[in-house]
């Protein structure tokens, strides 16, 4: 029964992980010999549960790796999120087939506007995305190191009310 639900899922032979019942493949390649599978909901990643494509920051193809930065939530300022980006992970792909093109376009599908503010010590990106099966945006924070986090709460909050 494997073979039928590989079929009727689009799932690539030895993925492991669950999807959701709305959740669905767009493109698999391996790293390493392990998968890399790119889903409506998010990115499969070897060793990994999903990454959601609204916490991807920054994924780069050379030709033959995929490279990932990913970002992880903070904290909030009023309605705004906090993320810090995580160091690049870099997945050399054997056969990458049609995945560095599915993730380039769900993460820029994801972004619905950005935008920069300078602060005290630094900036900050102020990005509006969609989150992979919910309706409506979010709004994400993300500051330079240095940048004055009373200013950075302040100014975030201040954005966050305006949109909402």
């Amino acid at each position: 029964m494997s073979w039928l639900r590989r079929k009727l899922t689009g799932l690539p032979e030895g993925f492991t992980g669950n999807l959701d019942a709305n959740e669905s493949v767009a493109a698999s390649g391996t790293s390493g010999g392990e998968l890399v599978v790119a889903t409506s909901l998010g990115l499969w990643l070897p060793g990994e549960e999903r990454l959601g494509w609204h916490l991807i920051s920054k994924a780069t193809w050379d030709g033959s790796a995929l490279t990932i930065i990913a970002a992880v939530e903070t904290g909030t300022a009023g309605a705004a999120v906090l993320l810090t980006d995580q160091p690049p992970r870099r997945y050399p792909l054997e056969q990458p087939g049609k995945l560095p093109q599915a993730v380039q376009r769900r993460v820029t599908q994801s972004v619905v506007d950005r935008h920069r503010h300078e602060l005290p010590g630094g900036g900050a990106w102020f990005v509006r995305r969609r989150v992979p099966g919910q309706d409506g945006t979010i709004l994400q924070v993300r500051a330079d190191a240095g940048v004055d986090p009373a200013a950075l709460d302040a100014l975030a909050s201040k954005v966050a009310n305006r949109l909402h």
